[in-house]
Parts: structure tokens; C-alpha cells; sequence
């Protein structure tokens, strides 16, 4: 089922590149789509975003021309970007500008935030930062929540954002930060972005009702932006002693492996949070890294 169907129905380590999987050194892009992952490291947010993504077999093996894509980041908080607590503006700037690249007809950039929007959208740097790259930038309305059937274990119905589901192609592009309730917030938790209603009621039962969304929302692409991640007054920050910069981004069609990964990234075990475990057993992805082909880079 497409989404447009659907709709229609209704202690931190270093240790970022010692995790386990397969190298592959070859560039080509046959090697590209045998990949689960790719990871790349360096200075630059833009230059490690477009690495990698490039590593992964670039932007066009998953935007075609004509397309209408979504591009999902955090932008939950009124805090500017070294507090780690929104997506890293140069990642979100650089996602766009591959769309287009890559022939996308619009990009669309929201997020359901908890801070006023115009405040989290300006101070994150993401409204500047999409809008110097062309994308169609603009805050949620009510009026496009629409009450949907959920195919899932806990959740069975609930509000959610219809342009998501009307997209082509969705980019999934979480922070990296501690959170909680969930312990951690990635992928699978960056759907609550994309929700209406009463969103704290999912707090009582997070993990099944975020494995629930991921059945729901399927990315093209996640992006994990782990350029600074939070590791302390998660998940909107209160120091900047509580940020580490790990100048790091992994990208992947797996949001499972992607929170797995993350989880590594805060010195826990890949199967640390409840959303990664649920979600490897009802088989919407791997968190078993050691089994996965990724490519590390620098760039």
C-alpha cells in the first residue's frame, strides 16, 4: 500500500566507528545497494551529510524526478543548535538541496513542535537553513490532521498529518538525545512529530506505540543526525556541558538499525531501548548490527 492509499483509507564513549559490521571499501554502486548502512564522520555537518548519502547510492536511487518529498526533522524545541536539541540546520539544508538534485519537484519541511513554532523553527537555524535551499518550509495546521486506522499491536487509530502520507518520499532526520521516558529519542521516536491529538497519552506504553507509528509511517530514508548529540536534560537541553560532538551522521532505509546504531552512540548496547527490540521482533528491521553491511567514511 502507497501513501497516498493509505491516506485514502484512513556516560557517553567515543568508540562511534569500533561498532561491528562489514566494511565495504567499494564505491561502486552495485556495492552501494548491498549496503544496510552507511556512516560518516568529519567536520563538516553538509560535507559528511552529502557523503554519506552519496556512499548509500545517492540521492537518486531514492528520489526520482517529479517527486513531492517530506523531509522530517526535529524542530520540537526553541533552542538554537548547539543545545543538540532540534536537528542540525546544515543536515536538513543539505537533505533538500540532494532532493532537488536528484530531480524532486518540492521539498517540504515540518514539524509538530512543542515550543511555539515560529520561535523553534527560527532558533533551530532549519527555517533559514531550508528555506536558502529552495524547500517549501511551513508550520503544522490542525486542519490537516485527519483521524487514521492503525495497524498495530497498542495503537489503533490516531491523528495524523496527511501531508506525510500524501508525499512521495519520506526523509526521517532525527537528533540523537537522551529523553525521559524513552530513554532515548531517534527515528522511530521522531514520529510523534507527525501526530495530532493528545501526544503525551502514548507516554504510559512508548515503545509499543512507537513500533505502531513505524508500521505506519514508512521511510524512503533515515538520516540520523549525531553531529552533537545530548546526553544529559534531554530532551530539550539545559547546558552546554550536556552536549558531546561526535561529527557524525549515519543514513539507512532501516529505522531500527538506525536507533540501534544510535544507541551505541551513547555507550549502550544496540538493543538497549524497548522500540529497537519490539520493532526487530515484529520484523520492520535489524538491530543486529554485527550481521549488517556498513560503510564507515570520513570526509
Amino acid at each position: 500500500m502507497n501513501r497516498r492509499e493509505f491516506l485514502k483509507t484512513a556516560a557517553v564513549t567515543g568508540a562511534t566507528l569500533a561498532l561491528p559490521g562489514l566494511l565495504l571499501p567499494d564505491g561502486s554502486a552495485a556495492a552501494a545497494e548491498k549496503l544496510d548502512m552507511v556512516v560518516a564522520k568529519g567536520p563538516s555537518p553538509a560535507r559528511i551529510t552529502r557523503a554519506a548519502v552519496d556512499a548509500f547510492g545517492g540521492m537518486r536511487r531514492f528520489v526520482s524526478r517529479g517527486d513531492v518529498v517530506v523531509i522530517k526533522p526535529n524542530i520540537g524545541w526553541d533552542r538554537t543548535p548547539e543545545y543538540a536539541a532540534t536537528t542540525n540546520p546544515e543536515v536538513v539544508g543539505t537533505l533538500v538541496r540532494l532532493c532537488f538534485e536528484a530531480g524532486a519537484k518540492k521539498v517540504k519541511v515540518f514539524d509538530h513542535t512543542v515550543s511555539s513554532p515560529r520561535r523553534a523553527y527560527k532558533q533551530s537555524g532549519i527555517a533559514d537553513a531550508a528555506a536558502a535551499a529552495g524547500a517549501d518550509l511551513s508550520f503544522v495546521e490542525d486542519r490537516k490532521f485527519r483521524e487514521m486506522k492503525i495497524q498495530g499491536e497498542t495503537l489503533k487509530s490516531w491523528p495524523l498529518y496527511t501531508e506525510v502520507f500524501e508525499a512521495d518520499k519520506i526523509i526521517n532526520v532525527p537528533i540523537a538525545k537522551v529523553h525521559g521516558t524513552s530513554i532515548l529519542t531517534l527515528g522511530m521516536k521522531n514520529w510523534m512529530g507527525v501526530m495530532g491529538g493528545s501526544r503525551g497519552r502514548i507516554h504510559q506504553r512508548i515503545d509499543p506505540c512507537l513500533v505502531d507509528m513505524a508500521r505506519t509511517v514508512r521511510p524512503t530514508l533515515v538520516v540520523l543526525d549525531a553531529v552533537r548529540i545530548l546526553v544529559a536534560n534531554g530532551p530539550t537541553g539545559g547546558d552546554l556541558s550536556d552536549v558531546r560532538l561526535m561529527n557524525t551522521v549515519a543514513v539507512s532505509q532501516d529505522q531500527v538499525a538506525v536507533d540501534a546504531f544510535g544507541s551505541t552512540l551513547f555507550g549502550l548496547r544496540e538493543d538497549a531501548l524497548g522500540c529497537v527490540r519490539l520493532g526487530h521482533q515484529a520484523g520492520l528491521g535489524n538491530m543486529r548490527l554485527a550481521r549488517q553491511k556498513i560503510r564507515r567514511i570520513q570526509a
